[in-house]
């Protein structure tokens, strides 16, 4: 599904990854975790087509990185990337034009899951209600791949938990690839099913969750502070 091969993505004075590899088979719900600057955010735009990669080669179903696979995926960064002057239904009206796949049923579900109301200026919105208006966007439309950028930074419990409850309600198991990339791993690590460990743009570790769990007599998160920290 995502094959990536010795991926290098340099920016002026700062390499952010080093020589990344690695598989993701279709329908598997996979953790990318590490520290603020350990390449998470990097790995993410390059699979997303949003950054072009300095080295190496990074595939979707085959199809390297372009068009084709950019209507495949979901990417939701991790800063918001909404106008604060458009209420919500004027963001996602405006987000719909680019997609004809775009579900507006599924839209107007998901807006009552997060409890968000369209008329909202999104100004006015905290960034708990930014966050779950992203999930909004990942899952209004049938995407193959959601890649979600740190969705649970600097927001409160309320949304977290309604971020997970629209994730264990709209993952389309078997069918659906979603990578989440966080530094808070008990968020997710019931959730995760692969795991790859980053630290300072290189991989660290990876592996199922299960395995590791069991190998090492650790929860994800202590490997976290061992492996990573």
């Amino acid at each position: 599904m995502i094959a990536v091969d010795n991926l290098w993505k340099t920016y002026p004075g700062t390499t952010a990854l080093r020589g990344v590899s690695l598989g993701v088979d279709k329908g598997r719900v996979v953790g990318v975790l590490g520290e603020n600057g350990s390449g998470k955010s990097t790995l993410f735009k390059v699979i997303a087509g949003v950054a072009r990669a300095s080295e190496g080669r990074v595939e979707i179903n085959g199809l390297e990185i372009g068009t084709e696979t950019r209507r495949m995926v979901s990417y939701l960064p991790e800063v918001s990337p909404f106008y604060d002057w458009m209420t919500i239904g004027e963001q996602l009206e405006f987000v719909a034009a680019f997609y004809p796949d775009w579900q507006p049923e599924k839209e107007r579900e998901l807006l009552e899951l997060m409890r968000l109301e369209a008329n909202r200026k999104i100004g006015v919105l905290s960034d708990g209600q930014k966050a779950r208006l992203k999930v909004v966007v990942a899952f209004a439309r049938p995407s193959a791949v959601v890649l979600m950028d740190e969705p649970f930074g600097r927001i409160d419990p309320p949304s977290r938990r309604r971020i997970l409850e629209a994730l264990l309600r709209e993952y389309r198991m078997g069918e659906q690839t979603i990578l989440i990339s966080t530094h808070l791993v008990d968020e997710i690590e019931e959730l995760i099913e692969e795991v790859v460990f980053l630290r300072e743009g290189e991989i660290a570790l990876k592996g199922n969750s299960d395995e590791l769990r069991s190998q090492r007599n650790q929860s994800l998160c202590d490997i976290f502070e061992e492996v990573v920290s």
